[in-house]
């Protein structure tokens, strides 16, 4: 018996061939969300995997892999069991010289997903009873970090920067997961670690961060990087990647409120932490182009690991490849060299309801989340306090604050920052917040103010 001409058709056509793209992301990296869980819970990818021409006879399999950091991204890409991965700057440098030095196994940062400008994101937290508030008063005391992440990366540029040797602390490496329970049981003095952990143990309510990265003044960033020989073999795949991302961006920031709301149900990452990163003004800017700064940034951390011989060689120009990004702009009519020239991020607006006027200098700007209500823009700090104790007289309770800190720049939770304050009269009061106690005592020196603590603040309220 012999098969009909149609019937061979017929099985040539259906044989379509599987392929998998092991995709490796960290839930719980805040800052990687809308490269990965976003993407992974929104369907994002499938829309724009290639299904026709040469792609029409493949079926694609997406294989989520879920790592807590992203050394072990690595080892999966290297492996060939993931084809992109996510992580933070100092890792990233890590996989693209391992790829480099594993012929074959190249790896190549196709896209950013979100970036501070100034180091903002990793953090240094001690225990909120802790007599310590500033990273000289860790000298000799045991500091915990996720080796070979982006803040061990933070870590050992501050004491590059300070000429201080190896053994200044007692560094030992912990996972994030390690370190929380640690720093939160007395075990260890301070604890460093990325997104979202320094912003996220203060608040849980037992830690105090007395670093920042921001102090560094050295850009941080998430990436994407994918297997050269991958994105090379489908190339398709690489754009699709970066539309989806993009779509994730524009879909935190439709509605900023409502993605936090979803991340905490995916992530299990408070909502409150989510937004302060990824809502308007929040400490991370979603971007997926790859600015001059960044790939300057992965440069200078090149030198601190070679110091240390961490890392022997790594061509950091050969291993950037904008050509993805570059087309999926172009698919969109989107100028990507001008995106690329820009910082901006999508900033708090609006009016404000208690001081009664608009909200023109974002950078000065308050927010109140009321719980299981609405978030309300405030234009000031000051405002931001009234409106606190407006709401709370009102029988609101208030699921948290935010403000802007003065030195850094950067968005802080109120409760958890310290305050410059002058005046008597409530409607004049100078209310100045920094995340940090050594910031607000030096402006408070020169300004003739006095420090004073959330509480103290809102004690000045009543009438």
């Amino acid at each position: 018996m012999t098969l009909s001409a149609a019937a061979l058709f017929s099985l040539s056509v259906q044989a379509k061939e599987t392929v998998t793209i092991g995709i490796g992301t960290q839930n719980t990296t805040t800052n990687t969300v809308t490269g990965g869980i976003v993407i992974k819970e929104l369907g994002l990818l499938e829309k724009y995997l290639p299904k026709t021409g040469k792609y029409a006879n493949i079926d694609w399999k997406l294989d989520w892999q879920n790592a807590t950091s992203g050394p072990p991204i690595t080892n999966g890409m290297i492996a060939n069991k993931i084809q992109i991965g996510m992580m933070g700057d100092y890792p990233l440098l890590v996989n693209g010289a391992t790829g480099q030095q594993n012929k074959g196994n190249e790896t190549q940062l196709i896209a950013v997903i979100a970036y501070n400008a100034f180091g903002a994101g990793n953090g240094v937290v001690v225990h909120k009873d802790s007599p310590y508030y500033e990273l000289s008063d860790l000298k000799d005391k045991t500091v915990s970090v996720p080796f070979g992440s982006a803040a061990h990366g933070m870590l050992l540029q501050a004491m590059q920067a300070r000429g201080w040797s190896d053994s200044y602390w007692n560094l030992v490496s912990q996972s994030p997961e390690v370190g929380t329970t640690n720093l939160q049981e007395k075990k260890i003095d301070a604890h460093a670690d990325f997104v979202p952990f320094a912003e996220l143990l203060p608040y849980r309510g037992f830690a105090r961060k007395i670093f920042d990265g921001a102090e560094t003044k050295m850009p941080t960033f998430h990436g994407v990087v994918m297997r050269k020989d991958f994105a090379e073999k489908y190339p398709e795949v690489a754009v699709a990647y970066i539309k989806a991302m993009m779509d994730a961006d524009d879909w935190v920031r439709k509605n900023p409120k409502l993605a936090a709301e979803k991340i905490q149900e995916w992530t299990k990452i408070e909502k409150e932490v989510v937004y302060i990163f990824l809502g308007p003004g929040g400490i991370h800017t979603l971007d997926p182009t790859i600015k001059p700064m960044l790939v300057s940034s992965v440069k200078t951390a090149f030198g601190v690991l070679q110091k240390l011989n961490r890392v022997k060689q790594f061509d950091v120009d050969a291993w950037v490849n904008e050509t993805y990004l570059r087309q999926a702009f172009k698919d969109r009519s989107l100028d990507y060299d001008a995106q690329k020239q820009t910082l901006a991020n999508y900033d708090i607006e609006g009016k404000d309801p208690v001081c009664n006027k608009p909200i023109t200098r974002p950078k000065e700007a308050g927010q109140i989340w009321i719980e299981g209500g609405d978030i309300v823009p405030l234009s000031s700090t000051l405002c931001t306090f009234m409106g606190i104790k407006k709401y709370q007289d009102a029988g609101k309770k208030i699921a948290v604050a935010y403000v802007f800190d003065k030195a850094l720049g950067i968005k802080v939770f109120a409760d958890k920052a310290f305050y410059s304050v002058s005046g008597t009269e409530i409607a004049k009061l100078d209310v100045v917040p920094f995340l940090l106690k050594k910031d607000a005592e030096a402006y408070a020196a020169k300004a003739g103010a006095s420090v004073a603590t959330y509480a103290q603040v809102l004690a000045k309220m009543e009438k």
